[in-house]
């Protein structure tokens, strides 16, 4: 299969599904409780988009990742979180309705912060090479590939709710598969860097994961919050939207290779959610 085929078609319609789903499951409520959680919502915000951007800038210095597999790395913590968050947070116990209205408010902002942690990323790991930084046209493609879906699924919400509620399970599992076989073809198409530098990234890639876990969870605890509001926080900023780092990555910069650390990440990052979730419900339960 080719990775225009791929880059052209199959990624953008696995977006669009992705973000539909997640239009579906929110209404204008999802975004006026952001005034009822701001301790929560400032917290979560925060350990999105400064403090593990930063880690993950450190993470890739000390396992001395290249300048692409580095920008891939940084590109993934700047993704906003998936809508799986909503699912392992359910399971672990956590307050799902922080997460619905966390992932909404991550993935408006994430058109701002992507487009900033990219161009960071792409002159600092990249500066001794030619590097084009993500021009304008290119952000309001990427704002197009995230708004416009999700408008569309909160208005298909608002206008005929009972097909929406319906229809919210089966788009979750096309939009899981979709992710699956994103990942697969990914891979595959860069099976020679990723056979190559796969203990490499995938140590960074866990590393960085149990960060955004451990950090996500402990920091919350920290200023008090809630030990449920907590576990929506990590799993919010654990589980990122690997298929859009992925579609950036192909699509917008053009750099197959910089898929490598979000196609291992998505691997590794279902796998440790489990675990974390068994060990937040037996934290929840005593």
């Amino acid at each position: 299969m080719q990775a225009s085929f791929l880059s052209i078609y199959l990624l953008p319609m696995a977006i669009a599904i992705i973000m539909v789903g997640l239009g579906l499951s929110l209404t204008p409520a999802d975004f006026k409780r952001i005034i009822q959680y701001p301790k929560a919502m400032i917290i979560g915000l925060v350990t999105q988009m400064v403090i593990l951007p930063l880690i993950c800038l450190l993470i890739a210095q000390y396992f001395e990742l290249s300048p692409v597999l580095a920008v891939g790395l940084m590109l993934l913590a700047a993704a906003p979180g998936g809508p799986s968050a909503n699912l392992y947070s359910h399971m672990a116990g956590g307050d799902v309705a922080l997460n619905v209205s966390l992932t909404a408010l991550n993935s408006v902002l994430s058109i701002f912060s992507i487009a900033w942690i990219v161009n960071f990323s792409l002159a600092y790991f990249m500066k001794a090479e030619a590097y084009v930084p993500m021009q304008f046209q290119k952000v309001l493609e990427v704002c197009a590939m995230i708004i416009t879906p999700i408008c569309i699924g909160m208005w298909v919400r608002h206008r005929y709710p009972d097909f929406a509620l319906r229809m919210d399970r089966p788009v979750k599992l096309v939009s899981g598969l979709f992710l699956a076989l994103l990942i697969i073809l990914a891979g595959l198409k860069e099976i020679d860097h990723l056979m190559e530098d796969i203990q490499t990234v995938g140590a960074a890639a866990l590393s960085f994961n149990m960060a955004c876990l451990m950090v996500g969870y402990f920091l919350p605890r920290l200023f008090k919050l809630p030990p449920k509001q907590a576990v929506a926080i990590s799993m919010e900023v654990g589980i990122h939207n690997g298929s859009l780092a992925i579609y950036i990555a192909l699509s917008i910069l053009n750099q197959g290779e910089m898929t490598i650390p979000a196609v291992v990440y998505s691997l590794i990052m279902f796998i440790t959610a489990a675990i974390f979730a068994i060990w937040s419900q037996k934290k929840l339960a005593e």
